[in-house]
């Protein structure tokens, strides 16, 4: 087997980032597709190094199928983004790795700002839609996480929920609303939410929520779980939490709830990759951001892990709006990097 993994397990400072740990869904291996039973492996072309904020049990068989199709050789090491982003920042020029395989924006964003990625060509770019890549070109996406508000159907309907995330602080939600502040995910939206709206009406959203008496969970999972207890009405997660839940458990009685109309509830925000501007195996390196946008590899994305595909052509899974229907909030995905004034906020709005 060419894949050769290496796990990080020495903590690492985190928080002088501002770099929180977003959840990453499961997923089972995909098809080996690339390669005709019983054929002899393809010789080797190179080596590529890998950092990889997304789990192995994620990414590990796409990786060896990319190895197996390509013969190129990957060595992979595991932590969460922020701790990738980190030791990236920490090693410097000095860095072994070709590829930095984010689960979040705001990580590349990071990593791009201190001068660490290099441009991507542009028949990478120009696969994904311009709101989904960096707007100087060190990174792409490849997979896209929507925000939502999940809702119990058993007490409620579409025409219930408030046409912008700003509704929910009126006073008849409270008791009502499940969320996870220390959440990744959460607390990338919450950015967001300051650079769209600035500063203090991402507070105002703070206070009217927190005014409302939410329901605090560790995660989106759990907050989910909430909804279809009956716990709560509704809570702010990602989309895909209740897409695999749906295809355990049919009838849960949930469902997703999608702000259109460039709200900032609208938020998509992407797992994406670049390439280390100190890589000695450039080429071995945009051979495998190309694959993560292969039709193969968006295909996985859709179907296992249940986020949006980024490459025109394939479609989402399961009966998901298109990216174009949710018409996504004006944002350089990159500026998600500033999460050190969103824990601020939310230390001083008192939710943390």
């Amino acid at each position: 087997m060419r894949l050769r993994s290496r796990v990080i397990v020495t903590p690492l400072t985190i928080i002088a980032l501002g770099l929180a740990a977003c959840s990453t869904p499961t997923a089972s291996a995909p098809a080996n597709g690339s390669a005709d039973a019983g054929a002899s492996a393809p010789p080797e072309t190179g080596t590529v190094t890998i950092y990889s904020g997304r789990s192995e049990e994620l990414v590990g068989p796409l990786l060896e199928q990319f190895s197996e199709a390509t013969g190129i050789e990957v060595e992979a090491r595991y932590g969460d983004t922020a701790e990738m982003a980190t030791l990236i920042l920490t090693e410097g020029e000095n860095s072994p790795a070709d590829v930095f395989f984010a689960q979040d924006a705001g990580a590349l964003g990071a990593v791009a700002e201190q001068g660490l990625l290099t441009a991507l060509p542009n028949e990478i770019l120009d696969q994904v839609d311009e709101r989904f890549r960096s707007p100087t070109g060190e990174w792409v996406g490849v997979s896209g996480r929507a925000r939502v508000v999940v809702y119990n159907t058993e007490t409620l309907s579409e025409a219930d929920l408030p046409d912008s995330i700003f509704g929910f602080t009126d006073p008849e939600w409270s008791g009502r609303i499940g969320w996870a502040p220390t959440n990744g995910s959460f607390q990338s939206f919450v950015t967001a939410l300051r650079e769209i709206e600035g500063e203090d009406r991402a507070r105002e959203w703070l206070e009217g929520i927190e005014a409302n008496d939410p329901s605090v969970y560790e995660g989106n999972n759990p907050a989910l779980d909430a909804v279809i207890a009956g716990e709560v009405d509704v809570a702010f997660i990602n989309h895909y939490y209740l897409m695999q839940r749906l295809v355990e458990d049919p009838d849960a009685p949930a469902a997703n709830y999608f702000v259109t109309d460039g709200d900032p509830g609208a938020l998509v925000n992407v797992a994406g990759a670049g390439i280390l501007d100190t890589s000695e195996n450039s080429e071995a390196a945009r051979e495998l951001v190309e694959y993560l946008l292969s039709t193969e590899a968006q295909e996985y994305f859709a179907t296992e892990t249940k986020e949006y595909p980024l490459l025109e052509g394939v479609e989402p899974d399961g009966d998901l709006p298109s990216l174009e229907e949710i018409g996504t909030p004006e944002i350089d995905l990159s500026d998600l990097s500033d999460l050190d004034g969103t824990l601020e906020l939310l230390q001083d709005v008192g939710i943390l």
